[in-house]
């Protein structure tokens, strides 16, 4: 056990190396080194020992520990052990007057889930986007402050198929009701312009799984003969994030929330529902001192029509040989899933296309 004197604790790429550094003016420019020569720090060899002691601690021992500290008891004994190693390791690094853990390189988070049109075993269907929700998550207060909700009228298929309906709930009148697309993509710009993101405040997308903006928003601009949003072009992946973090298995939403101990709130399938629960998880994350960093990028083609802003271009890339997100599909589809990489990095983008409600 602890003892008590212990205190002080489309083309979807990985961007985990290229993560943006953090405001100077929120942190303390001085840093422990982990290594001088072949002397490693006294701070690092003190959290050493206090590992060592957590790693031997029963999942009991650690929640009447965590219960101590006053600290959140839910989830599996990994997420147990991640957030008391955390902890000490916060309260060490500040007591040495060390930049600590857990300062958030973003103000904000955009949590984003369309639903899209769908046809049941269709996986070349025309997707369009026919929910747009955005729910904007403080980081530094890690707490949900604003939302953003609205239906989008489909052109392609203006006429939802029975399957789409009873997967997302969303019903024929809804998007008739609608408006188009750029319209209401329009007003999710406002709505960002209204709390200063990207101006007076830097944030992040934030997404369950790479399809959101490598499949969806694109296909719905190259329809719609607008340019890719800049701010889409980045985005962390909850998924890879949470994996990564808690040194698990790459999960879905729900099972990403029953391993923190929580539930899922609302209806599945419903965009605006997904997004919450995604900020709930990304908030847990937060409190747990993980910085959620951009981790996948997409270069995506732009429409020749409909050009709203130079400097919001993308380039595809040249080494891309896919000349359509059909193809795409199509060869991940063909592709034999011979090794755990691919397994990791696509099997995300196939599950929605199966669609499974998983």
């Amino acid at each position: 056990m602890l003892a008590e004197g212990i205190s002080g604790s489309g083309d979807v790429v990985n961007d985990e190396k290229n993560a943006e550094p953090l405001d100077a003016h929120k942190v303390h420019k001085l840093r422990a080194k982990r290594d001088t020569g072949d002397e490693i720090d006294p701070v690092y060899k003190k959290l050493s020992a206090i590992n060592g002691e957590i790693n031997r601690m029963t999942s009991k021992e650690l929640r009447d520990k965590l219960a101590e500290l006053k600290l959140d008891i839910r989830g599996s004994k990994d997420i147990l052990q991640k957030r008391l190693k955390m902890h000490y390791k916060q309260r060490k690094l500040m007591k040495a007057k060390v930049r600590p853990p857990g300062n958030t390189t973003y103000d904000y988070l955009i949590v984003i889930d369309f639903e899209a049109t769908c046809q049941e075993n269709n996986l070349n269907y025309n997707h369009e986007i026919i929910e747009f929700p955005g729910v904007l998550v403080d980081c530094h207060s890690r707490e949900i402050v604003d939302e953003f909700h609205e239906y989008c009228k489909p052109v392609l298929n203006p006429k939802l198929t029975d399957f789409c309906s009873t997967l997302t709930g969303i019903t024929q009148d809804v998007v008739d009701s609608a408006e188009e697309f750029p319209a209401v993509l329009a007003r999710m710009e406002t709505w960002m312009m209204k709390h200063y993101l990207g101006v007076d405040h830097t944030f992040a997308v934030v997404t369950d799984g790479p399809w959101d903006m490598s499949r969806f928003l694109q296909m719905q601009c190259n329809f719609s003969k607008i340019p890719f949003p800049c701010w889409g072009k980045k985005w962390i992946n909850i998924r890879k994030a949470y994996s990564t973090y808690y040194s698990c298995k790459r999960m879905n939403l729900e099972e990403m929330l029953i391993n923190l101990g929580l539930k899922f709130e609302g209806t599945q399938h419903c965009g605006l529902h997904d997004s919450r629960n995604i900020a709930r998880i990304a908030i847990q994350l937060l409190k747990d001192g993980c910085d959620l960093v951009k981790n996948e990028f997409l270069h995506v083609n732009q429409p020749s029509q409909g050009s709203r802003a130079q400097g919001n271009s993308i380039k595809k890339s040249p080494q891309d040989p896919l000349k359509s997100q059909e193809e795409m599909v199509k060869k991940l589809e063909e592709m034999k899933l011979e090794s755990k990489h691919f397994v990791d990095e696509n099997q995300d983008l196939l599950e929605y296309h199966r669609l499974q409600s998983s």
